[in-house]
């Protein structure tokens, strides 16, 4: 199980035909994203919390500018260089996704 994420400047459509739609994404952190993810308590009040390991979840601009402000919190629980390397990009994805008007980060299963 990963998580890939994908930076899209408007409501990406189905997979596969989301591509008119796509600014930046990160392949490369799938499973160690989703395992440092998974250490966040599912009926807690952060935004990170809401990313289902087994579906796709969408933020728009105002949930990724929320969430970007839980990662430095998170990076204390990394157990490794992996996991510090996908909450980088997790950051960097979420910082450009709240910067931009209209865009949505997917995090897809």
């Amino acid at each position: 199980m990963g998580i890939e994420l994908e930076l899209h400047s408007g409501r990406p459509a189905h997979k596969g035909s989301s591509r008119d739609t796509l600014l930046r994404s990160s392949y490369e952190h799938g499973e160690a994203l989703a395992r440092v993810l998974s250490t966040l308590d599912r009926r807690g009040s952060g935004k990170l919390a809401w990313v289902d390991p087994y579906g796709d979840t969408l933020f728009n601009e105002q949930e990724a500018q929320v969430a970007r402000q839980e990662v430095s919190a998170l990076t204390q629980r990394c157990s490794g260089d992996a996991q510090k390397a996908a909450l980088l990009d997790l950051a960097e994805l979420l910082e450009a996704c709240a910067e931009t008007p209209g865009s949505y980060l997917w995090f897809i299963d």
